[in-house]
């Protein structure tokens, strides 16, 4: 998608980049009018960007810190769904002063606000929740805690979601579904999903996002190496036990895809967290344990980056697409291996939505990327990379040369890029200059050579779809 800055506001964008001591001041105008100049133009559809907010977080992290701009959508975890169709809104603290903290907050943002039913281990109260005894009233329940509190939509989170509970779960998606289309608007319907990409295809057009859980997919199982909580990419590696491809974000994605999930329905998980792999000699991905298994411990990021990080622990996977910190102790017995997503991962997780087309980002969750002791501005810094993420690619600066043009554009690690010109916005019609401009996380430049009978030409760069 291409850059959203509007074009009416592009040629004063780009006057003020020649503001730049390159060039004399007055050569500017003269450049300007004989040359061309960047236009960029509104994307068709910009990439969701959700993130969910737990209500026990909310006294460590108050709603009021959260930067609204850089989300489309923010849900309220979470409501515990009980096995006689009724639901626990007080073991994660969506409390009445939270709930209206939160959404106040976001609508006067002009976001949106879903509140989330179920999380880890919900299963068996789902299970009981949509009996055909008590479907009917559950639904009347989440539908009716929903408009009560002046939330958006609904968030499914049913986790694990087994073999056995596919015709439970649709039939709760079908009853929400059509309660959620009697408002004016509809409501959003969203959810969190791991498993079943064929009953997700099934039933696709019931959601408005499908955000895929990807992060956990690794631990001290039997037959297993150590590997990264959240890989963009296997990096081809199998295990030798099965020959199986290790998990990564990227298998699951195509797995819904090619179960025929729309990929513009799809959101890739960003994980605000880790986790510390802890044993003797255990300092990288895929090692292996013969007799002591290692500790497995999560890890905020906020902890992460105040306990463990240091320059020289830290490494970039190009084959997996992951941060990790290899930390060598004494004794040996606590060596690490901690994987994490950061500032790198993030951008690289924006460029591959828009490689794949997807719908969106989702994350999870926002309080662990929280350091309250920060300045303002400096206290989400995942969050923030996500929003220069969503920002990139922007122009930084154009050289003119006689007739050769030099456009540098800020770039994010992962991304494909297509420079375009048209020397008449009005017509629509654009040319390209260069297709599949690999990004490269820095400022990356192009060239262009002008025919001295145009007097304008304007460019824009694009990323996919």
């Amino acid at each position: 998608m291409e850059s959203r800055l509007q074009a009416a506001s592009a040629l004063a964008s780009a006057m003020a980049k020649f503001s730049s001591p390159i060039f004399k001041p007055t050569r500017l105008t003269a450049l300007l009018f004989l040359f061309s100049f960047l236009a960029i133009v509104p994307a068709p559809a910009a990439l969701w960007t959700t993130a969910y907010y737990p209500g026990y977080e909310q006294g460590a992290m108050p709603a009021s810190n959260i930067d609204f701009t850089t989300l489309t959508h923010v849900i309220h975890f979470a409501l515990t769904p009980q096995s006689n169709g009724t639901l626990d809104n007080t073991a994660n603290s969506l409390t009445a002063a939270n709930i209206s903290d939160l959404v106040s907050l976001a609508h006067a943002a002009g976001r949106k606000v879903l509140v989330c039913v179920g999380g880890a281990d919900s299963e068996t109260g789902f299970v009981g929740a949509t009996s055909t005894a008590n479907l009917t009233a559950f639904v009347t329940n989440i539908v009716r805690f929903m408009s009560a509190n002046g939330y958006d939509g609904v968030d499914l989170d049913w986790e694990p979601l087994a073999d056995a509970d596919v015709t439970q779960y649709q039939n709760l998606v079908t009853g929400l579904r059509a309660s959620l289309n009697n408002f004016a608007p509809p409501k959003l319907l969203t959810a969190a999903v791991a498993s079943q990409p064929a009953m997700f295809a099934a039933i696709q057009s019931q959601f408005d996002q499908i955000n895929v859980m990807t992060y956990d997919m690794a631990g001290p199982y039997p037959g297993w190496v150590t590997w990264f909580n959240s890989p963009i990419y296997d990096g081809g590696y199998r295990f030798q036990s099965t020959g199986a491809l290790i998990p990564s974000d990227d298998g699951l994605i195509g797995g819904y895809i090619s179960s025929g999930v729309p990929p513009d329905k799809l959101g890739i998980g960003i994980a605000f967290y880790g986790y510390s792999w802890t044993g003797p000699g255990i300092t990288g991905p895929r090692q292996s344990w013969t007799t002591s298994v290692p500790a497995f411990t999560a890890l905020r990021y906020s902890d992460i980056i105040t306990s463990y990080y240091q320059s020289n622990r830290y490494h970039w996977d190009t084959n997996a697409q992951a941060a990790y910190l290899s930390v060598t102790n004494s004794p040996a017995a606590n060596d690490q291996f901690i994987s994490y997503d950061d500032e790198h991962t993030c951008g690289a997780k924006i460029s591959y939505a828009r490689n794949r087309g997807l719908g969106g980002v989702m994350i999870w969750e926002l309080s662990q990327d929280y350091f309250a002791t920060q300045p303002a501005g400096q206290r989400a810094p995942l969050l923030q990379a996500v929003k220069s993420a969503l920002a990139t690619p922007g122009l930084t600066a154009i050289q003119i040369n006689g007739q050769s043009v030099q456009l540098s554009f800020s770039s994010l690690p992962l991304a494909l890029y297509r420079v375009e010109w048209s020397t008449n916005l009005a017509s629509g019609t654009w040319n390209t200059l260069t297709n599949n401009v690999a990004g490269t996380g820095s400022t990356i430049s192009v060239f262009d050579s002008i025919s001295s009978n145009q007097s304008t030409r304007f460019y824009r760069f694009k990323t996919p779809p």
